[in-house]
C-alpha cells in the first residue's frame, strides 16, 4: 500500500521577465517607460530607490524548479543598468525627445475678390 501524502499545489510567484520585455528596454527610459516594458516590480527596497528587482518562483509539488531574478537600477531617475537572468551584456540608449515646438500661426488669406493695398 502506498503512503498517504498531502496534495501540493503548483506555485507561480512573482513577475515573469521574457527576452521580448527586455529587449524593450533602452538606456535613458523614465521609471514610467520601464514600468510599462516590465510591469510593476515585485520588490521595491524603501532604503535603496534606485533599484528595482523583478523576481519570480515556480514550485511544482512544493519543489523549487524554476527560479529567475532580475534587477533593473537607476541613476537620477533613468535607467542606468540591468543585471541578472536575461539580462544583456549592453543597452541602447533612447532615442533623445525633442520638445515640443508650436507651430507658427497661419497668415490669413485675404478675401477672394477684393483687391490688396499696396500693389
Amino acid at each position: 500500500m502506498l503512503p498517504l501524502t498531502p496534495y501540493k499545489m503548483d506555485i507561480q510567484q512573482g513577475n515573469v521577465v521574457t527576452p521580448e520585455m527586455i529587449a524593450k528596454l533602452q538606456l535613458g527610459m523614465t521609471r514610467s517607460q520601464v514600468r510599462f516594458a516590465l510591469g510593476t516590480p515585485l520588490v521595491v527596497d524603501p532604503f535603496r530607490n534606485d533599484r528595482w528587482d523583478y523576481v519570480y518562483r515556480y514550485m511544482k509539488a512544493g519543489a523549487v524548479t524554476e527560479q529567475r531574478q532580475f534587477k533593473v537600477h537607476f541613476s537620477e531617475d533613468k535607467l542606468a543598468r540591468v543585471e541578472g537572468d536575461g539580462a544583456p551584456a549592453t543597452l541602447m540608449p533612447a532615442p533623445p525627445v525633442k520638445p515640443a515646438v508650436p507651430a507658427a500661426p497661419a497668415q490669413p488669406e485675404p478675401p477672394a475678390g477684393k483687391p490688396v493695398a499696396g500693389g
